[in-house]
């Protein structure tokens, strides 16, 4: 049940990826209290669905625990998995699918429930490219953290890649 009483936090996030893996970036705007904080962060190799998970975890990481928050996202993937139920199915199967199929980024899934536990959480989907000032902003946070000098390493990302290739058959 939601505290009223709690200030509202509003997070926007967006994801951008160069390729699909590629270089990748995450921008997310935090407002609370008047206040604004703008975070971003590229990645050298990853994926778009990697970095919008990784956007909405970078602001709900940035809020104290408690916090009665709304979260906004233009992911199709990252809106639907909270707000239709799917990442409770795939938590309660061991982070797998149902049916066929490898459930992907189980280790951004895990790190994301965790810290919606934490919080209150209402998970708004917008259009993305429709001229949303702040989805538009947490979009050029995204590409300029992409392309980027001092790209990180997503090691979830990289990681699973050479486990699938030592492992026939996965393709």
């Amino acid at each position: 049940m939601p505290n009223p009483s709690l200030t509202l936090i509003e997070i926007y996030t967006d994801g951008a990826c160069t390729g699909n893996p590629g270089p990748g970036g995450y921008g997310v705007i935090i407002v609370q209290e008047g206040k604004r904080r703008e975070l971003s962060q590229g990645y050298r190799l990853t994926t778009n669905n990697r970095m919008e998970l990784l956007a909405a975890i970078t602001g709900l990481k940035a809020i104290p625990p408690g916090s009665r928050v709304r979260l906004y996202t233009d992911s199709k993937y990252l809106s639907n998995a909270i707000n239709l139920g799917w990442v409770d199915i795939w938590r309660a199967k061991n982070w797998k699918k149902s049916g066929k199929g490898k459930l992907l980024n189980p280790d951004l899934w895990k790190e994301l429930v965790t810290l919606l536990d934490e919080h209150d959480v209402e998970l708004v989907w917008v259009r993305g490219h429709a001229g949303h000032p702040e989805n538009e902003r947490c979009d050029q946070l995204a590409v300029q953290a992409a392309q980027g000098r001092h790209l990180l390493t997503d090691h979830g990302y990289e990681s699973s890649q050479a486990d699938n290739t030592q492992q026939p058959g996965l393709f």
